[in-house]
This record gives structure tokens, C-alpha cells and sequence, in this order.
């Protein structure tokens, strides 16, 4: 992450990108999603997947930086169309190079022999999604997010028509478990869950490569909201022991902390945030009927903002280029 990389020309902006083709077209996509939110994304199905029994493989990328997306991908192929995974060259994607990565997944959208038989889908779970799940007052571990878009995927699969009979997944936590979970959502499937499944099952390989090429360009083309002059490659590779990631991390906003790029509930962030930034102390709802009380009868400064029911008031612009809204559930 510590080259330039080449944005996308501005006057393409108002050109909609609806489908991932190949590499190039995966930038675009991408850069027309809310980055502060989660998208998924399944690619067209061949006729083969929805005609014969397939396998599918499920894994992630990203699931130890503290910046950016966690990504979770499936790929599917008939079981008998097995050996275009070994001619696309599959094998875990984190001894790949980038350059190879992305070679294989542009020919796996390009490739007639690829689009005829092989189909994948992803999930990008936004590091603002991530923070939020994990630091709610009703609490939801990485685990159990990155269970619930394996299962989000595999069901999304199976909507789209594609005739599922074994499913491979590169374990969180203990494999016996998690494949017992599996195994009672989804009782007709062969499921084996291991660890390092990418790198024993081609399937869960081409699994690998569409999440890890997927987080990889949501990096290239990260817009940030709240810096909007913030150059894209500033931040290096997102992973917590990176130089470039530690300066980042360092450029703290005294009074709103990180931009959402962040995951602000990794303890690396909350580290920098106790150093740096500002303490803040929010009125308990003990003490703000105390001081109602203690009011004397005296006008409210809120009477001067209240609004009536019926007015759509417009929020403030300092509120809305510093991209901050209302949170009703944490």
C-alpha cells in the first residue's frame, strides 16, 4: 500500500458501475458503495452451478488490520468442473502476490471457461459496522459477525439458484463448533470446517482471492468523508505493526478521534485515542434531571432550538461535513 495508486478519473463519476466484469471494473464498483456501510455483492450464475451439484468455499481477508474492511467471500463451481480451479491457478491468497491475485480474479470475470462455471460473492463489512458490533452495550465478537456473513453468503448463494451439495470453510475459532452451527443451519450439505482451509481446499482458495482482491482495491479507493483532501495511500497496509499505519494512527483529531477508515474498538486505536486526544465527559441522565430540577423555574436554552413536530429541519453544515449523526442504538 505504499505505492500510488492512480484514481479514477473524475469525469467518470457520474457513470454508475452495476457490475464487476473483470479487475477494472471492481475500482468503480466499489467506489459507488457507502464505505460507512456494508455491501454485498454476487456475481452472475452460471447455468452449470444452478443445474449440477456444487461445491462452495467461504473465507475472509481482513480480519486483523485495524483499518479498513473485513471482507468475506464464497466461490462455487460444479463438483464436476473442479479441475478449472487447478487451470485458474487457486492457492491461498496470502502467498500470492498482489500482482497474481489480481490476475487470477480478472480471469476468473473474463475467462469464457471461468464464467461458465464458476460464480463467487462477497461481503464487505465496514470498520464502522465492525467498532460499533463489538462496542454495543449488547455486545456481537468478531466471531459471531464473521459467522453471520458466512451464513448471509451461503443463504445468498442458495436464493440465487445455486444447487449447493458440499460446502469447505476456513474456520473462526474451534472447527468443531462452528461446523456443528453450520450443520444445523444448513442439514442437507456436506460441511467441512478446517483450519487453513484456503490453502488445502482450491475452492475455498477462489473464496480467498475474491475477498482478498475485494478489500484490497475498497483500500485503493477509500473516499474519506471527513478528509476529504486525504491522500488514499497515507495510511499504509492497515496492519497495526505497518510504519506508515503507527504515523496514521498518530494524526489524531483531538475532539472526534479517527475518521471511519478506523476501527476505533481495536485496541490499537484506543491506545492512541487514551494518549492523544481529548477526555470527554458525557451529562448522566441522573444528573441532567438534577439539574432540570435545580432550574428554578428558570427558561430552558433548549426552547430557543426546539422545533415543531411537523418541520423537517436541515442539520447544521458543521454536522454534516464532519459526517456526524445521531446513534440510537449502541
Amino acid at each position: 500500500m505504499d505505492k500510488k495508486v492512480k484514481q479514477e478519473p473524475e469525469s467518470h463519476s457520474d457513470v454508475k458501475q452495476s457490475r464487476i466484469e473483470n479487475l477494472e471494473t471492481l475500482g468503480p464498483y466499489i467506489l459507488e458503495q457507502d464505505n460507512a456501510k456494508n455491501f454485498v455483492y454476487v456475481s452472475d450464475i452460471p447455468q452449470l452451478c444452478k443445474d449440477e451439484p456444487c461445491m462452495l468455499g467461504v473465507d475472509e481477508a481482513g480480519r486483523g488490520p485495524v483499518l479498513g474492511p473485513m471482507v468475506y467471500g464464497i466461490a462455487f463451481c460444479p463438483l464436476s468442473k473442479k479441475d478449472i480451479l487447478k487451470q485458474l491457478g487457486f492457492a491461498d491468497s496470502k502467498q500470492l502476490t498482489e500482482e497474481k491475485r489480481d490476475q487470477i480474479f480478472d480471469e476468473m470475470n473474463r475467462k469464457d471457461f471461468a464464467k461458465t462455471a464458476l460464480g463467487w460473492a462477497v461481503e464487505a463489512i465496514s470498520p464502522n459496522v465492525i467498532s460499533m458490533c463489538m462496542l454495543r452495550r449488547t455486545k456481537h465478537s468478531l466471531n459471531e459477525v464473521s459467522m453471520d456473513s458466512a451464513i448471509g453468503l451461503i443463504n445468498s448463494a442458495i436464493d440465487a439458484g445455486v444447487h449447493i451439495a458440499e460446502v469447505y470453510v476456513d474456520t473462526v475459532g474451534p472447527p468443531e463448533k462452528y461446523q456443528a452451527k453450520l450443520k444445523a443451519i444448513f442439514p442437507k450439505f456436506k460441511i467441512t470446517v478446517a483450519k487453513k482451509a484456503d490453502s488445502t481446499y482450491p475452492i475455498v482458495s477462489a473464496a480467498s482471492i475474491a475477498a482478498k482482491v475485494t478489500r484490497d482495491h475498497a483500500l485503493k479507493v477509500w473516499k474519506f468523508r471527513e478528509r476529504p483532501n486525504e491522500e488514499v495511500t497515507s495510511f499504509g497496509s492497515g496492519y497495526p505493526g505497518d510504519p506508515t499505519t503507527k504515523k496514521f494512527l498518530g494524526e489524531i483529531d483531538l475532539v472526534f478521534g479517527f475518521p471511519r477508515l478506523v476501527r476505533f474498538s481495536w485496541s490499537t486505536a484506543g491506545n492512541a485515542l487514551e494518549k492523544k486526544a481529548y477526555d470527554m465527559e458525557f451529562e448522566d441522565e441522573t444528573d441532567a434531571k438534577d439539574a432540570e430540577k435545580a432550574s428554578y423555574g428558570s427558561e430552558k436554552l433548549s426552547k430557543y432550538f426546539a422545533t415543531s413536530k411537523n418541520e423537517n429541519r436541515k442539520r447544521h453544515e458543521y454536522f454534516r461535513e464532519r459526517c456526524l449523526e445521531h446513534v440510537a442504538d449502541i
